[in-house]
């Protein structure tokens, strides 16, 4: 019998933790456990040695509302963990009951406001990180080399897809964030098949994703500043807000925003400039006193160029439309 995502909650927790954390003298004989020993915590949170054990191995499944307070306050759990631990124990409580999943979809006043941040890059996620609509300069910002109507996982995107890896100048830090959002969700909606499939995905494909799942952190993606290596127009530092969406709980719009007056906020105007005109993706973009984000400057879309033996396409006289043309070997007409 496996412990449960409620005990393996508990004993990444306990893990983490060492004696000193918690005022216990950090002597004796050598450890051979990480982090706090069963007993240690269960007398920090007030506890039988045996009913915490119970607890963490999947045996006990009926603790009550004071025995999490008093566990949550000795694992020193902030407000996202101690929440994500009475979801854990409310569904250990119950029988599993997988659900064929609902099929989510953008309600119209979403896609309206969606529209009217036309001057931000923008995007509407689900509850598993699927892109339910993003608009033009989100789409050219986040994902510019997929087509505008595809609908990826932003989960599977920036761990499986290495436009996401190099985009993200600090992808570790971005991920683990990711993979801290993933887990709370995990712990709303322990049945949903299809939020099983995707963490059995990233499992299977993604060693950095198991070896940050394992740890157990939880955490919401309110608001993070990342810095971006865009393909087109370079350094872009923006902040991602998450704000939620009313009528629809479980869906959350992202908007990128830039300081007023700042560098990259000129790079986010450019970029909405170029992506309107639909350029070559791999084509870099001038920004004046920045450098391109690759590496080639490519000519100058109006300058000629010269092929041995030709006249250049700019330039050179063109032939009289009226002058005849002459074929070695026959006489010359001359309209009369």
């Amino acid at each position: 019998m496996t412990a449960g995502p409620l005990g393996d909650f508990l004993h990444a927790r306990r893990a983490r933790l060492r004696p000193s954390d918690v005022g216990l003298p950090d002597v004796g004989p050598r450890r051979r456990v990480a982090g706090l020993r069963r007993e240690e915590l269960a007398r920090l949170a007030g506890v039988s040695v045996s009913y915490y054990t119970r607890l963490e191995q999947g045996l006990s499944r009926g603790a009550s509302a004071e025995v999490l307070d008093a566990i949550a306050r000795a694992l020193r759990l902030d407000t996202h963990e101690r929440a994500h631990l009475d979801r854990l124990a409310d569904a250990a409580r119950r029988t599993p009951q997988p659900r064929r999943p609902r099929q989510e979809k953008l309600a119209g006043e979403t896609r309206d406001l969606l529209r009217a941040l036309d001057g931000v890059p923008a995007l509407v996620l689900g509850r598993r990180t699927d892109v339910l609509a993003w608009n033009p300069l989100g789409h050219a910002l986040l994902a510019g080399h997929l087509d505008l109507a595809q609908r990826p996982n932003l989960s599977r995107m920036l761990f499986l897809d290495p436009h996401c890896r190099e985009l993200y100048a600090d992808w570790k830090r971005k991920a683990r964030a990711v993979v801290g959002n993933l887990r709370g969700t995990v712990g709303k909606h322990p049945d949903d098949p299809l939020l099983a499939e995707l963490i059995g995905e990233l499992t299977m494909k993604s060693p950095e994703f198991v070896s940050w799942w394992r740890d157990h952190r939880v955490g919401p993606c309110d608001a993070d500043s990342s810095e971006l290596r865009h393909p087109v127009v370079g350094r872009v530092t923006v902040t991602q807000q998450t704000l939620s969406v009313a009528r629809s709980p479980e869906q959350v719009l992202i908007v990128c925003t830039t300081p007023e007056g700042s560098a990259s906020e000129e790079a986010l105007t450019l970029l909405r400039q170029v992506s309107g005109r639909k350029p070559d993706a791999a084509q870099p973009v001038r920004v004046p006193g920045r450098p391109t984000g690759l590496g080639s400057r490519k000519p100058d879309a109006a300058q000629p160029v010269r092929v041995p033996g030709r006249p250049t396409g700019l330039g050179s006289r063109k032939p009289d439309a009226a002058q005849p043309v002459r074929v070695p070997g026959r006489p010359v007409r001359v309209p009369g």
